[in-house]
């Protein structure tokens, strides 16, 4: 057992959260940092703020991993006049590098949403709203018998035949074929003029919609013959099981004043509480979350048909047409407090990511930061009119 790098940890946190399911409006992944150094204190934060990167290098972190990206819209200036540009000079200086992983964490199985979720206590959880499986073709082709292992190789090596934890899958059938060379033609098997009837294999394989030309190109360069037929047949996206939120059932229904209490016991407190919108005494017993700012998610929760949605950043005007359309209850624990159960959780996760690739656990300390960066520092209550 060896003691990882940071390399080694960015490639077990890309395993677990693939940046290619982030946004295509999001940045991850590692924005500074030496991967040949070594990671032997990772710390886990929501945000990438000064307090939090206080804390990271008076711990000693080798890599600080934040939700939230420091660098989200373009900038053509980090410097130290800056207050992003200054966080990064200081983190390079302390040997910290830092990593993010944003939507692409919402999405994933035991990600935000997930942890969020399992906090709540709902049971037989599913994604609110699911995304589909990366887009595949089959590619479909005809060739000798004594050639088909050979395609199929070319065809594996070219990114296809990848089903699952399974590689070089492919289906071989074998019949008969039929064609008449013409005039400049130079066959592999026949002569020109005279119609040749040969035995032949249809191969079949999926391959990512990605990567179909490649494998195109594979096919022919290994297929013997002078034309080469090559079918590529789109395929249906089916549902992946990740994608944004997850709906849940609780173990028993409460009242929506009892459930939003529920929140704020599970989730961490801050200065600005958890707020709910609706019927106090309404029963709640099945519960769409989404960690974060959530109100995109509004009408996916009122089509399955959920009695509460928590998420945060509830704005005036999309969560009052979401109530008077009859939709679920809403409740708003505040960012940072719906984000921050997927800590610990992802921090677990590493650890054990790490122990299956024989990088010594036993060399890595992992810390969870408790700093507050919620913007919102307290709140007062309006006086009843009589007391104005």
């Amino acid at each position: 057992m060896t003691s990882p790098t940071v390399g080694d940890v960015v490639a077990a946190l890309d395993a677990l959260y693939p940046p290619e399911t982030a946004e295509e409006w999001d940045v991850v992944g590692l924005t500074c940092g030496d991967r040949q150094s070594p990671a032997r204190r990772v710390m886990f934060a929501i945000d990438p703020l000064p307090s939090v990167v206080n804390e990271a290098l008076e711990w000693g972190a080798d890599l600080l991993v934040t939700h939230h990206p420091l660098f989200l819209h373009p900038t053509h200036s980090v410097a130290t006049d800056t207050w992003k540009g200054s966080l990064l000079h200081r983190l390079i200086r302390g040997g910290c590098a830092l990593y993010t992983a944003h939507t692409n964490a919402d999405v994933a199985r035991g990600g935000v949403s997930d942890a969020q979720a399992d906090a709540l206590g709902l049971v037989n959880t599913e994604p609110l709203r699911v995304w589909p499986q990366e887009p595949t073709d089959k590619i479909v082709t005809f060739v000798p018998p004594d050639h088909a292992d050979a395609v199929i190789d070319a065809l594996r090596r070219a990114g296809a035949g990848t089903v699952g934890n399974y590689t070089g899958c492919a289906w071989k059938v074998s019949g008969t074929g039929t064609f008449t060379p013409g005039d400049g033609a130079k066959p592999v098997i026949g002569e020109v003029g005279r119609t040749e009837v040969t035995a032949e294999v249809r191969v079949e394989m999926v391959v990512p919609r990605r990567d179909r030309g490649s494998a195109a190109a594979a096919l022919r360069a290994a297929h013997p013959y002078e034309e080469v037929g090559v079918d590529i047949i789109e395929l249906v996206a089916a549902p992946s099981g990740i994608g944004l939120g997850r709906v849940g059932s609780l173990t028993g229904p409460v009242t929506l004043a009892g459930f939003a209490q529920r929140v704020a016991d599970a989730l961490p407190s801050t200065p600005g509480g958890v707020r709910f919108h609706g019927d106090p005494d309404a029963v709640v017993a099945r519960v769409a979350v989404c960690g974060g700012s959530g109100d995109s998610l509004l009408t996916d929760a009122a089509r399955v048909g959920v009695d509460a949605f928590v998420t945060a950043d509830l704005r005036h005007h999309p969560a009052s047409e979401a109530l008077s359309a009859e939709g679920p209850a809403l409740v708003d624990p505040g960012h940072w407090a719906s984000e921050w159960p997927w800590l610990p959780v992802a921090a677990d996760h590493l650890m054990q990511a790490l122990a299956r690739h024989d990088l010594s656990a036993t060399t890595v300390e992992t810390h969870i930061s408790t700093v507050v960066t919620d913007p919102v520092t307290g709140y007062v209550r309006s006086r009843p009119e009589e007391d104005r």
